[in-house]
């Protein structure tokens, strides 16, 4: 009892740091005293939360909420510390091997630090030679371990990285364009001819063609479409806000008038952007 009593007093008294955010993990998933939803989850039902604090980090970030990076910070790290308890509970591996080993391949890829490779090297440069490291890690196939998990966009440009580093792409963004206006001309014609799984099949390669065109433009479209969500929300929310002024709704009024709003909503923007400038 004594022993509970302070394990209790360490998950409730501040100031412990990742100590007390371990013992608090540790408590929750506890068979006997714990939480009882903690202890039905598992790997895969934590899976999703794990993705979803991530991206609340980097919506943080992006929209460079500093006063709420802490905490999403905090909320991404008790998921390293769930699948931590859970890894331990099953003898796979713990928090401490889990820090241990990516400390470990921190020290591997950078033998520019703690190595005898020169400091002497632009950040190209240093990138290529930690994929080269990743690579001979890897020692398989190409395109292996490219988390499937991942966004698509983000995941097709990984895979064409990949491809390319052995020669496999196109020489140039001309090249990438033309493949752009064949698939979307494939796309308009299956949508006339063919089943709904081969118009998904269509539009699945238009988007990937649409994801390397971004990689050899040296653009994240992954953030380029996050950008442009974030305008469409923001240009909609003005047509709802006019509308709302004119005393309806959207479903209220027609497309010739949101267009005109949308225009405006443009051309208020521009405006804005040449009084900062």
């Amino acid at each position: 009892m004594a022993d509970e009593t302070e394990r209790d007093r360490i998950c409730t008294e501040p100031g412990g740091g990742l100590p007390r955010l371990l013992a608090i993990m540790d408590r929750l998933r506890d068979p006997e005293r714990g939480c009882p939803w903690d202890i039905e989850q598992d790997f895969a039902s934590i899976a999703p939360y794990t993705i979803e604090e991530a991206y609340e980090v980097a919506d943080a970030i992006e929209r460079e909420a500093w006063d709420e990076l802490e905490g999403e910070l905090g909320d991404l790290l008790l998921q390293v510390v769930y699948h931590a308890r859970m890894g331990a509970e099953a003898g796979r591996f713990d928090f401490q091997s889990v820090a241990e080993r990516v400390a470990q391949k921190m020290v591997d890829r950078h033998p520019h630090i703690w190595g005898d490779a020169s400091r002497d090297k632009s950040a190209a440069d240093q990138v290529a030679d930690w994929e080269a490291v990743k690579a001979r890690e890897r020692a398989g196939r190409t395109l292996d371990g490219v988390a499937l998990g991942l966004p698509a966009l983000l995941r097709a440009v990984k895979l064409q990285n990949r491809a390319a580093r052995v020669g496999f792409d196109w020489p140039a963004t001309d090249a990438v364009l033309a493949k752009l206006q064949e698939e979307a001309i494939e796309l308009v014609e299956a949508c006339d001819r063919l089943t709904p799984e081969a118009v998904t099949e269509e539009m699945g390669d238009l988007l990937f063609v649409v994801a390397n065109l971004a990689r050899h433009l040296g653009v994240d479209p992954e953030g380029a479409l996050r950008a442009a969500n974030a305008k469409f929300t923001r240009r909609f929310e003005f047509i709802e806000d006019a509308l709302t002024e004119r005393g309806r709704s959207p479903a209220q009024s027609d497309l010739a008038e949101m267009d005109a709003l949308w225009d405006a909503a443009k051309d208020g923007e521009k405006a804005d952007q040449k009084n900062r400038d």
